[in-house]
């Protein structure tokens, strides 16, 4: 049933990219044009059972990012159906425009900043997401962390290719004080495993009380300030909106500690990033451990890639086999209820 093909053709006929199709139902029934963009991992078609709808959709799968907004117009202009991975491709109103097919759209997650729910409406598209996503951001702070504070890829290079052995002092983090900037499930969960390497934790947000902030074993800051002051660790775990836009600056950068260490997995906008990078070569902070870029997949010439305090990874924090998992499984329901006639999870603009 499962009809794979390969081509060397130009990005704009195929995106060199595998492709997976179903082109007509053996039911009888309509069949939907649908298109899985950005599946960097090739893992859309393994992480769920697609055999529930795959005689009603005719699927193509994209590995690799479009950069170009006319080459994935291209790509998907007659498709009823698209899903998204996260923010990797942002629906805005001007490329929703230029897609009057679509008519669903599936996100991973059920929040998405990057498509314009509003217009999305207007034009009469359905937007679901999916629920459930797993515990990775949570480990990759952490693992953010511990790669600065113990210069692990400075270590490993040297093991690796004969260098110095042993030339760096790691930072403890035991004694020292662990800030964070919302408290959420996943800034709960670092909240904890702070606490578990003998930190000290403190967490505050716009609406933050003291017994929340208790109940996981944290103290509440007395402002944004005092925490910024304070801390040996800003950690941002913050759902980016209109509050959190730019929420940390210039100013904010320079309150905090010369030996003090941020760390982003949230959003990259939360961060003002062109005062991030004066700070980090300025060396006003330690260092910074990022998972999160205003624009992705990063230029290739942009500063944060070989800043030498700077710990970074590729937006990674939720790309693990739990959450993939989840996702997918979510897409495949989500997809096949719109079919049936009840869409599920479905996403609606803020008021």
């Amino acid at each position: 049933m499962e009809d794979y093909s390969y081509t060397k053709a130009p990005v704009r006929e195929m995106m060199l990219s595998k492709r997976f199709e179903i082109r007509q139902s053996k039911k009888g029934r309509a069949v939907m044009k649908c298109a899985v963009l950005d599946d960097y991992q090739n893992a859309a078609m393994s992480m769920a059972d697609w055999s529930v709808i795959t005689d009603r959709i005719e699927l193509n799968v994209y590995h690799q990012h479009f950069d170009d907004e006319d080459e994935l117009v291209a790509a998907i202009e007659d498709c009823e159906i698209v899903v998204i991975m996260r923010e990797r491709t942002p629906f805005r109103s001007g490329l929703l425009k230029r897609l009057p097919r679509l008519k669903l759209l599936v996100t991973t997650g059920m929040r998405n900043a990057s498509i314009d729910l509003v217009a999305a409406v207007e034009q009469g598209i359905v937007v679901s997401g999916t629920r459930g996503g797993g515990e990775g951001t949570t480990e990759l702070t952490w693992a953010l962390i511990l790669g600065l504070t113990r210069k692990l890829v400075q270590e490993n290079e040297a093991l690796r290719t004969g260098g110095p052995w042993q030339s760096t002092i790691g930072v403890d983090l035991s004694g020292k004080r662990l800030g964070l900037l919302g408290l959420g499930h996943i800034g709960s969960n670092v909240a904890r495993i702070g606490q578990a390497f003998g930190m000290e934790v403190a967490a505050w947000s716009a609406n933050l009380t003291a017994d929340r902030a208790a109940a996981v074993g944290a103290t509440l800051a007395s402002s944004k300030e005092e925490l910024l002051a304070s801390s040996d660790f800003i950690s941002i775990h913050l759902v980016l909106g209109d509050r959190s836009r730019g929420l940390i600056g210039a100013r904010e950068l320079n309150l905090m500690k010369k030996t003090a260490y941020l760390i982003n997995t949230s959003r990259a906008p939360i961060v003002d990033q062109d005062a991030l990078i004066q700070a980090l070569r300025s060396s006003s902070i330690a260092g910074a451990g990022l998972d999160v870029y205003e624009q992705e997949p990063l230029p290739a010439d942009d500063p944060l890639r070989t800043l030498p305090n700077v710990f970074a990874t590729p937006h990674i924090g939720y790309v693990t086999e739990a959450a993939y998992r989840n996702f997918f499984r979510g897409i495949v329901e989500d997809i096949e209820a719109y079919l049936n006639g009840s869409p599920i999870n479905v996403l609606k603009p803020q008021v």
